[in-house]
C-alpha cells in the first residue's frame, strides 16, 4: 500500500516543509500555511539549521506533537555515523511516520524494502545517471534531489541549477523532491514542476525561517504557487 505523500505526488505537485526543529508550533504554522506535509530529523546536525536532533528516546514527544497536525510525515532518521537502529525504525513507522529519507552513502544496506514507511532517498551533488537509474530496482520509491554543494547554500536559484535538476528528471522515473538548500522563490515553482517535471517542492529554513510566524508566511507563498498546478 501506497505512503500518504507517495499517493499525492501521484496527482501532481505537493509541498513538505522541513521543520528547522522537532517542533508543535512550527509542525501547527506548517499546516496552517498550507503544507501538504512535514518532515523531521533524528540522529542529526542539520546543515542548513545548525540544529542538533537527538536520537528517537529524546525526541519521541515532540515528533508525537508533530504527527498530532495529521499531515504526512516523514523523517531523515540519522546520517554519518548517527545511524537508526532496526528498532527505532520499526517504532517510528509503529508511529505513524509516513516515509524515510536518507542520503545514499549514509544508507544502511538494511533499509533496502524497509516495511511501514515510503522509502526515498537523497543523492548530493556528487550524484550520477547510472547509480540513480539502479534506485527504483533497489525498491526505494522517490528521490531528494539534494544537489546542491554546501557553499552555494542560499543562493538565486541559476539556470545551471535548473539544468542539472532536468538531468535528474531524466535518469528517474521515480517522483523527485527538490529541497530549498537554494534561495528558491515561490514564483520559479513554474520552472521546476512545469518545466522540469519535479513531483515537491520541499522548503526549509533557508526560505522560511526558524520562527512560527516566518515559517507560516513562507508556507502560505509555496503553497500558493504549487496550487497553480493543481491534482487530477
Amino acid at each position: 500500500m501506497a505512503g500518504r505523500l507517495l499517493e499525492l505526488l501521484a496527482k501532481g505537485p505537493a509541498l513538505i516543509v522541513s521543520l528547522p526543529a522537532n517542533s508543535a508550533d512550527l509542525a501547527r504554522a506548517a499546516a496552517e500555511g498550507g503544507a501538504d506535509a512535514l518532515k523531521v530529523h533524528i540522529h542529526v546536525v542539520h546543515e542548513a539549521s545548525g540544529t542538533q536532533f537527538g536520537d528517537l528516546a529524546a525526541e519521541r514527544a515532540n515528533l508525537e506533537a508533530v504527527l498530532a497536525t495529521g499531515l504526512p510525515t516523514g523523517i531523515v532518521p540519522g546520517a554519518g555515523d548517527q545511524l537508526p537502529t532496526p528498532e527505532e525504525m520499526h517504532a517510528l513507522a509503529a508511529m505513524g511516520i509516513d516515509f524515510f529519507d536518507l542520503y545514499v552513502h549514509d544508507m544502511p544496506a538494511w533499509l533496502v524494502g524497509f516495511p511501514g514507511m515510503t522509502r526515498a532517498i537523497a543523492i548530493d551533488h556528487q550524484w550520477d545517471a547510472q547509480t540513480l537509474g539502479q534506485l527504483a530496482a533497489l525498491r526505494f520509491e522517490m528521490i531528494e534531489a539534494a544537489v546542491v554543494p554546501h557553499e552555494r547554500y542560499g543562493k538565486p536559484l541559476s539556470v545551471g541549477d535548473l539544468g542539472i535538476y532536468r538531468r535528474v528528471r531524466q535518469a528517474t522515473k521515480l517522483p523527485i523532491i527538490v529541497p530549498t538548500q537554494k534561495a528558491i522563490r515561490p514564483e520559479e515553482v513554474g520552472l521546476l514542476a512545469g518545466e522540469i517535471g519535479i513531483n515537491a517542492i520541499m522548503i526549509g529554513v533557508i526560505v522560511a525561517g526558524r520562527d512560527p510566524e516566518s515559517l507560516r508566511a513562507a508556507t502560505e507563498r509555496f503553497a500558493e504557487a504549487v496550487r497553480g498546478y493543481g491534482r487530477s
